[in-house]
């Protein structure tokens, strides 16, 4: 009998095992991967972190406050809170998260172990309304898209940002504190070799401003303004090749440009995908997806070698989603892409061979008006 017993529990032990190291092994298939989710709430701001199953599909894991409020652009109905691209920014390089407090103007960073923030740093953003965050090796600038648009730089010291002295650069901008979303500048960032830094103006111009990085983190005194090849340049990435792809929403269309050393961008292609407001824009592998907010639409493009856009299938509509569609992550070395949709919830996406997304599933339970999504 007892011999029976000591096989029972033999049998039992080795099952859980199994289950366990099962469960090991999914998470080795996601590489370990998390998503970040920024809430924007005005009475408190907060990061979600979810990890990334084998199959795609996320399981929260807890809730960090940022020590900072959320904000609301002008007028407050749209599905876009902060009119912005960017917003929440994974450093890999450094395992740091770095946010907006929009309401706050100011900036929050945490350190990053797997699924777990530690908030390290708070500090003033430089001006009204931080809205972007652009990192290049550990020099990082804010976008403060509120007044007359205040870009402000940092260096990385640690788990903190420090300051840059003299580095405050204005855009020129007329708006108010919150900004008009339409006409408030849409993202910052670095070219791929960190030597010029760029922001979208959106309807407030339409100009894509090229700032040269000095060698000692400053920016050039005033921007190169280029005038973009349609309306409303709002988010932007970059091709293999580092040619600018801008998402621009006055005809939803994504345009691509060379950036040269002198800060002005030539060779504009452009494709419009014929939907409304094609605004956020995201590279997996060889396709360009973007949100079209107008719609409830994601579209995927491809771009040629000679930087010429075009759709994926006949429309280039590669799923449908939740009210207001907004800003989009993957996770490095996934086949798989979040939707962060403005009303509440998270679609999750598997990328197809062929530039199509299978839907996989969906999670709630954050508030209508959050803005910014990363991922490890």
């Amino acid at each position: 009998m007892r011999y029976r017993f000591l096989l029972a529990v033999l049998a039992a032990t080795s099952a859980v095992t199994l289950v366990a190291a099962q469960a090991v092994y999914a998470r080795a298939d996601a590489g370990g991967s998390v998503v970040f989710v920024q809430t924007n709430e005005t009475s408190g701001n907060h990061v979600v972190s979810y990890d990334v199953g084998s199959d795609g599909q996320l399981a929260r894991a807890d809730t960090y406050a940022t020590g900072g409020n959320g904000g609301t652009a002008l007028p407050g109905n749209e599905s876009d809170q902060l009119a912005s691209q960017g917003s929440l920014v994974y450093d890999a390089s450094h395992r740091l998260l770095i946010a907006v407090n929009a309401g706050s103007d100011s900036v929050s960073t945490f350190s990053v172990d797997g699924n777990r923030l530690e908030l390290t740093d708070v500090v003033a953003s430089g001006g009204e309304f931080p809205a972007s965050i652009a990192v290049h090796g550990n020099l990082v600038y804010v976008l403060n898209s509120g007044g007359v648009g205040i870009v402000q730089g940092f260096r990385i010291a640690g788990a903190k940002l420090q300051p840059i002295p003299h580095s405050v650069r204005s855009l020129g901008l007329a708006n108010t504190d919150p900004p008009f979303f339409l006409t408030s500048p849409g993202q910052v960032g670095f070219t791929p070799d960190g030597r010029q830094l760029l922001v979208t103006t959106k309807a407030n111009g339409d100009m894509i401003d090229v700032f040269g990085v000095e060698a000692n983190g400053r920016l050039s005194a005033t921007p190169v303004r280029n005038a973009s090849a349609t309306p409303v340049p709002f988010a932007f990435t970059f091709t293999p090749n580092g040619r600018l792809a801008v998402g621009e929403a006055g005809t939803s269309s994504l345009s691509t440009y060379t950036v040269q050393t002198s800060g002005t961008l030539a060779d504009p292609k452009s494709q419009s995908d014929g939907q409304a407001a094609l605004c956020w824009i995201l590279r997996v592998g060889d396709f360009y997806y973007v949100s079209n907010t107008g719609n409830n639409t994601l579209s995927a493009f491809q771009i040629s070698a000679a930087g010429q856009p075009s759709l994926v299938g006949a429309t280039g509509v590669v799923a449908t989603t939740g009210a207001g569609p907004i800003d989009l992550t993957s996770p490095t070395g996934t086949r798989f892409l979040y939707a962060q949709i403005d009303s509440g919830t998270v679609e999750e996406f598997q990328v197809n061979g062929d530039g199509s997304l299978t839907k996989l599933g969906v999670v709630g339970g954050l508030p209508v008006g959050m803005e910014g999504i990363a991922s490890s």
